[in-house]
């Protein structure tokens, strides 16, 4: 059964140290990719338990001169992702769109004015 401990991450010159508060640790890495490796590796190490049933959760990601970084980070990951599905969804409304409309036999230039999009784009999206 995996045993997950809490990680704290701060930024240090060139390298990343990794604080695993619960074992008093500190590793490090040089890349922020390689942070949570390290913090296991040295997890198994310091308590003879096999790397495979260690588990991590970043808890704090702290920069110099700019605090605890991870809530931002993950805000605009997630604003990001609402984003690309707002750009799906209106490319799916679109196309229902174009085809109502030329269905109804307003032509491709006329479309593409009222949608402010190329006469080349309404025909793609009449054909999807």
């Amino acid at each position: 059964m995996k045993r997950e401990y809490m990680i704290e991450i701060e930024r240090d010159g060139r390298w990343w140290m990794v604080h695993i508060p619960e074992l008093e640790g500190l590793t490090q890495a040089r890349r922020l990719s390689e942070a949570e490796l390290m913090a296991r590796e040295w997890i198994a190490v310091s308590t003879g338990t096999p790397i495979a049933d260690v588990a991590v959760h970043v808890t704090s990601i702290t920069v110099p001169d700019m605090g605890n970084v991870q809530r931002s980070a993950e805000e605009l990951i997630f604003m990001r992702d609402e984003a690309a599905q707002a750009v799906k969804k209106a490319q799916n409304m679109a196309a229902g769109f174009v085809r109502e409309l030329t269905a109804a036999g307003i032509p491709v230039r006329d479309a593409g004015e009222l949608l402010h999009l190329s006469p080349q784009r309404i025909s793609q999206l009449a054909n999807t």
